[in-house]
């Protein structure tokens, strides 16, 4: 039943430190090549879904695809009800704690449980922290975003997803973001929090990502870089190569 979550681990364990390639169907030209290519250069999952609505036949005939392509998970990251595909190998089964509408803690949650039920997918549960403004996941999950300076209020935040049993905690500057989260927050939830720490979001470089890993981030997801940057896959692979050394 824990296999994604078990490889997860085992990924940690081997390389301290791994990368997920975010793909949103909405932006990409070439989603075949994109996800056979971060594989090759070192991803140890790919996530499906984006922030924006997406219609469900569309994202499980992408799953479909994806999967015949990459031997690595297909994780779904769903902004809604409608990013739940039954062909995916688990699900970041996400909570967004600091969403002003319930909707986004807990009421999306419990209409898409039973199809994760239903479907078997492998739940991931986390807490989703928004740090900052003005991006779509920001504007669409409604949330009360937190400063990029305070970094207490996101430790708050990471301590009571781990206290209702969340076992990852996934802070997102938001895609598109202008700035990352910084590598002092990551480190003060580490201080705290006992679980898995994602972190993504404004990650386009080497420099970068090796700050917020050595900071004590176990995952980090890049997906702008993927989409707008021309040279992204050799910063791609420079990310890989910075976070395992």
């Amino acid at each position: 039943m824990d296999r994604v979550e078990n490889y997860i681990n085992e990924e940690l364990k081997k390389y301290k430190k791994i990368c997920f390639a975010l793909l949103d169907s909405e932006n990409f030209n070439d989603v075949s090549y994109v996800a056979k290519k971060v594989e090759s250069l070192g991803a140890s999952a790919i996530l499906v879904g984006g922030s924006s609505a997406i219609d469900q036949l569309d994202l499980d005939k992408l799953v479909l695809y994806i999967k015949s392509l990459v031997s690595i998970p297909v994780i779904l990251f769903p902004g809604n009800v409608t990013g739940v595909s039954p062909n995916a190998d688990a699900i970041l089964f996400t909570s967004l704690l600091n969403s002003e509408d319930p909707y986004f803690i807990s009421g999306a949650q419990a209409l898409g449980a039973l199809l994760v039920k239903k479907y078997k997918i492998e739940p991931l549960p986390t807490g989703y922290i928004i740090i900052g403004e003005n991006t779509t996941a920001w504007f669409v999950g409604r949330a009360k975003g937190i400063p990029f300076e305070k970094n207490k209020i996101a430790v708050m935040y990471s301590l009571a997803a781990q206290y209702l049993g969340m076992r990852f905690v996934y802070l997102e500057a938001g895609s598109g973001s202008q700035k990352n989260i910084t590598s002092s927050m990551v480190s003060s939830v580490r201080k705290y929090f006992d679980g898995m720490l994602i972190v993504g979001g404004g990650i386009k470089d080497s420099d970068v990502a090796k700050e917020l890993a050595d900071a004590g981030a176990d995952i980090l997801v890049i997906g702008t870089l993927l989409e707008q940057d021309p040279d992204w896959e050799k910063k791609f692979s420079n990310i890989i190569s910075a976070i395992r050394a």
